[in-house]
């Protein structure tokens, strides 16, 4: 590639901008283009459900730039525009002026969008959703008047928006369907802890429980469950999970798995789409990981950036290999959690237990049928977490027994 040729970035997200910054790093000279929906300038997600919520930082502390590093590094930023359509014959994206931008290399890190709940009465005001800073800043003001908080869905988001209620001095229910919180992707055992961490904080779950619909006129009053009781709200969290952006790449005819297996915008691991000169990064990336042997599509933040990077130097012609070990970590309360790995839904695990969950700091690792490490977490056990990661990039087997044992290094079990 040449000084007159452009790369096109979709997505002026986390993965975008990560992906922006890798292209001049790696020495890449020529234009770049990156397209943002929204009209802040890119940033990172984690702080919005985390101080931002808890009222303590402004929403510009999660940006990853000021606007003169994207000048300083010719990085052309294209805020509050959308790319309605993408032509990988002509090699060119339609924005939403009608205006066609050609591109030499395309990257699409378009992210996610929040499911939304539709039952009578999703629309009425005080209903909220937290994915964007707007989202969040809107938030964090309801929070203010310590209103009674009804929280749909016991996921990372619902427990981390149920936790900074309560430390804003609001009554929060929460409400989800499953057994216990987390169950899907921590299973009923590690689920059961969290839930009774916030138990311990005030607050309420209504397990096995839908919600069939909203109260109120012109504001939400109440939230209509599967068990016919109205639960009281001044305010409402939904938190039932985000679905990728993929509608932009199938449109263009690019390979995308069905929501049954999955979703995401198929590739390898060099992040190279089913289109020619066509990458994906972040959330809306499903890709072939080249450790766990199988294509995964991870929504946190490190594969966010951790893509970004690597289609950034696979575009430049390096020979990448997109293995990084899914991690994730979330604060709830005086909580601090790191996890890493990933366990397929329907696999059959045992979880093994290190250290005494009562005490506020232990570990947990979920073992497959031959006792290989497939994730780990900890919680308030700082310096573990690489450790783990050692473990599932090993690929070999431990005794459980001995991991089970503090006294017993993990280096060694």
């Amino acid at each position: 590639m040449t000084d007159s040729q452009r790369i096109v970035i979709v997505g002026a997200s986390l993965a975008g901008a990560s992906a922006a910054e890798t292209l001049r790093a790696e020495g890449w000279t020529g234009e770049i283009v990156l397209i943002g929906t929204e009209s802040e300038l890119p940033y990172e997600r984690p702080p919005l459900s985390k101080g931002v919520l808890l009222g303590k930082d402004e929403t510009g502390v999660a940006q990853l730039h000021d606007r003169q590093w994207y000048d300083d590094h010719t990085i052309e930023l294209r805020l509050g525009t959308t790319v309605t359509a993408i032509d990988t014959s002509a090699k060119s994206v339609t924005l939403d002026d009608g205006s066609q931008l050609s591109y030499d290399e395309l990257l699409l890190a378009m992210g996610s969008r929040v499911r939304r709940l539709e039952v009578p009465g999703g629309d009425l005001p005080g209903i909220h959703y937290l994915r964007t800073a707007a989202e969040s800043q809107a938030l964090t003001d309801a929070y203010a008047a310590k209103p009674r908080v009804v929280v749909v869905g016991a996921g990372w988001i619902g427990l981390e928006a149920a936790a900074a209620a309560r430390e804003r001095g609001c009554e929060v229910t929460v409400v989800e369907p499953q057994s216990t919180a987390l169950a899907s992707v921590l299973g009923e055992k590690v689920g059961e802890l969290f839930a009774e961490f916030h138990r311990q904080h005030g607050v309420r779950f209504l397990f096995d429980t839908g919600v069939e619909g909203f109260e109120g006129s012109d504001h939400v009053t109440g939230v209509r469950t599967s068990t016919g009781e109205v639960l009281p709200a001044d305010l409402v969290v939904v938190g039932v999970g985000v679905q990728p952006n993929t509608e932009l790449a199938e449109a263009a005819g690019i390979e995308v798995a069905s929501r049954e297996n999955g979703s995401g915008i198929v590739t390898g691991a060099d992040l190279r789409t089913s289109a020619s000169s066509v990458f994906a990064a972040g959330d809306v990336v499903r890709w072939n990981h080249p450790l766990l042997g199988r294509s995964v599509r991870v929504e946190h933040w490190s594969n966010a950036k951790d893509s970004g990077v690597a289609a950034a130097k696979s575009m430049v012609g390096q020979d990448v290999a997109h293995d990084a070990i899914p991690f994730f970590f979330t604060d709830q309360y005086d909580l601090g959690m790191e996890y890493a790995g990933d366990v397929p839904r329907g696999t059959s695990y045992q979880v093994v237990l290190r250290g005494d969950p009562a005490s506020g700091a232990y570990l947990a690792f979920w073992l497959d049928d031959e006792n290989h490490v497939l994730a780990g977490m900890h919680v308030n056990t700082w310096g573990a977490i690489d450790v783990v990661q050692e473990l599932i990039r090993s690929g070999r087997q431990v005794d459980p027994s001995r991991l089970a044992d503090p006294s017993v290094e993990l280096s060694e079990v």
